[in-house]
């Protein structure tokens, strides 16, 4: 106790850690408080800073407790647990003054002394009082940390540390920041901070060589992080000057060109306190009437003040006099616009670093619309996939047998509903998806095949009546989907490794369920073009497109090709089912939306051929996404004009951009 006594006496606010302190010893403490006293000489680091700001570090303010923050921050040994402590509100001050880590106990408190770490024993709660700083104090203090936690052994604090420089940092921070690069060994965190630093070295760097050079540094690059950099940097202010305009200039302005006019010139004068507010015609008439004097208004007659010049001269005459308050007439708005200069002036006082931000932004906005059309051409060849895969099996029925199917799109909707089906009883995605993409296409082939056998096969070379037959089919489906599975939409959900997008920079990217529909038409392409070349069924197929009556001498019976054909039209219709479901919503007119699609795919490509399909299926997706691209506000008009261009094509390429030739053109 003597040597406890004799800290207390030379103003030292810690316990000594050879000397904890027991919940039973407290009392005794308490009653031996002596008043605070500067900080003993023999205290260094930590314990000495704590001691010195005692009073400011127990009752805190966010305009004046900076200083100490750093001043703890370069403190050394246990500085960085001590900020982290009072931020996560972990220290407290006993009665005597000094400052400890704190933990609940049984009995209490558990003490842990800041500069040495060891435990300090223990302490009622009635002997602590709890440091709570508020939301500014600790956002002080989390900057502070961040130097500490740049350099620390584990990468999760350390990229923690960068994320909360990102969205926080400030021109403090650039000096650590820079520290912290040389010793960093992980290349990606490295090259996060090397980023992090050029971009605090845009906005907050003292020296111009480095800021320019900061610039120069990242060229073209397309983050969003440096556009949020530079674009601060060009900001402008609107000034009116009564000279020379002075600051960083971007465009000395003019009255009465462009967007600048003298309303917009007098206006800006008014805010900056240049001029009076502008005298309304309300106020002009009314404090000519209140002021009218033996037939006179400031000395000029009633009866002349029809003249707008002379009811002008007549205020400023009031004006004169002092009998109204001053505001501008006409002509005195028009001195005043003539008599000053007008400029936009950037907000960076520095003309290098803005013409290096405006070279690099030119740059970047190059670059960016390069990306822009990468990224419109990739959802084109998106859409257009979707658009092949929902009409590849109307490509075969359409182009092969010549039968309008009206419910090609219902198979579509069935396809989607089967999924659904599968996912209500296998709950791992990925399962239920390879399962449903069979069982999709067993399901509609069959129904294809039913619906061929019981109806199509009847209507043969009857076009019209096969139209309204499949149409009447097509509402039937529609219902049998409603009274089924309701109107609301149905979750057909994808595999966790489809989430997310594939991302080339912060312009360019595509979901993967995209790519994968992508990949699954490609696939489907290979497929048919197998089946059609090299096994028997494609080759009898391709000789009753091309000539029944002879493919019949030969022995191949057409009724039963029309009928396969015709289920694997609607098996592949299934199959795309599932795979538009995946993005799009699965209800009972989810089919209808590509009804009309499909048909123009397989109409401009070119009838029965499979890649006049592909390539409809390409140039009607661009279509679309190119007018949508320059009306994105509008998708029924962009399919409005998409299907005005497609009736303009048909009539200079009747038979589509890949025709058949030979005696199957003629059919």
């Amino acid at each position: 106790m003597r040597s406890l006594l004799l800290a207390l006496a030379t103003g030292c606010l810690l316990a000594l850690p050879s000397l904890p302190v027991s919940a039973q010893d407290a009392p005794a403490t308490a009653e031996t408080t002596l008043p605070a006293a500067p900080a003993s000489a023999s205290l260094t680091g930590l314990a000495a800073v704590l001691a010195a700001n005692a009073e400011a570090i127990a009752k805190p303010s966010r305009q004046t407790i900076g200083p100490v923050i750093a001043e703890i921050g370069a403190a050394g040994a246990g500085a960085p647990e001590f900020l982290e402590a009072w931020a996560d509100r972990r220290v407290g001050q006993r009665k005597d003054g000094a400052f400890f880590l704190i933990a609940k106990s049984a009995d209490g408190w558990d003490l842990t002394d800041p500069a040495s770490g060891q435990p300090a024993g223990t302490a009622p709660k009635s002997e602590i009082t709890e440091l709570k700083p508020n939301s500014g104090v600790r956002g002080l203090i989390a900057s502070a940390l961040v130097e500490f936690q740049l350099s620390d052994p584990d990468p999760a604090k350390r990229r923690a540390a960068l994320e909360a420089l990102a969205r926080n940092g400030g021109p403090e921070h650039i000096e650590p920041l820079r520290a912290a690069i040389d010793n960093e060994p992980d290349a990606t965190i490295r090259a996060q901070k090397e980023r992090l630093e050029g971009l605090l070295t845009i906005r907050y760097g003292s020296s111009t060589e480095r800021r320019v050079a900061a610039i120069s540094q990242f060229g073209s690059d397309l983050g969003l992080d440096l556009r949020g950099a530079i674009n601060p940097l060009l900001a402008t202010t609107r000034k009116a000057f009564t000279g020379a305009p002075e600051g960083n200039l971007a465009a000395e302005l003019t009255p009465g060109k462009g967007d600048f006019d003298a309303e917009a010139a007098y206006a800006l004068l008014v805010a900056q306190g240049l001029a009076p507010a502008r005298l309304t015609r309300t106020a002009l008439r009314s404090a000519l009437e209140s002021h009218v004097e033996n037939g006179m208004v400031g000395g000029i007659p009633v009866a002349e003040l029809d003249d707008p010049k002379l009811r002008d001269a007549a205020y400023t005459a009031l004006e004169a006099a002092g009998t109204v308050p001053p505001a501008a007439t006409d002509d005195e708005v028009a001195a005043a616009v003539a008599a000053h200069r007008y400029a936009d002036i950037y907000a960076e006082p520095d003309a290098s670093v803005t013409d290096a931000a405006r070279g690099a932004l030119k740059g970047i906005e190059i670059k960016v619309g390069a990306m822009q059309v990468a990224d419109l051409a990739l959802d084109a060849l998106s859409l257009g996939s979707i658009y092949f895969l929902a009409a590849i099996g109307l490509a075969i029925t359409f182009g092969v047998m010549r039968v309008i199917n009206m419910a090609h799109g219902e198979f579509i909707t069935m396809g989607a509903y089967t999924g659904y089906v599968v996912q209500t009883w296998i709950s791992d995605y990925t399962t239920s998806i390879l399962v449903a993409l069979p069982l999709a296409f067993a399901v509609t082939f069959g129904a294809g095949v039913a619906m061929e056998r019981l109806v199509i096969r009847h209507l043969y070379k009857r076009p019209l009546e096969t139209l309204l037959a499949t149409f009447g089919i097509s509402i039937a489906l529609q219902q049998i989907f409603k009274n089924v599975f309701g109107t609301q939409a149905r979750p057909l959900t994808s595999p966790a490794w489809l989430d997310g997008a594939w991302t080339l920079n912060d312009v360019v990217s595509i979901s993967y369920i995209r790519i994968a529909i992508f990949v699954l038409a490609l696939i489907f392409l290979a497929v048919f073009l197998f089946i059609m070349t090299r096994t028997r069924l494609g080759l009898e197929v391709r000789a009753v497109t091309q000539n029944p009556s002879m493919a019949a001498s030969m022995g191949i019976n057409p009724d039963r090709i029309n009928m396969l054909t015709f289920g694997l039209g609607s098996g592949i219709a299934g199959i795309a089912g599932v795979a538009i479901g995946l993005f799009a919503k699965v209800t009972s007119e989810l089919g209808s939306d590509y009804i009309v699609q499909s048909f123009m795919t397989v109409v401009v490509g070119g009838v029965g051929n499979i890649w006049g399909t592909l390539a409809g299926a390409t140039l009607i997706g661009s279509l679309q996404k190119g007018i949508e691209w320059f009306n994105p506000s509008n998708t029924l008009a962009a399919q409005t004009y998409m299907i005005l261009f497609i009736i303009v094509f048909i009539q200079f390429r009747p038979r589509g951009i890949i025709a058949l030739k030979g005696r199957a053109a003629g059919d």
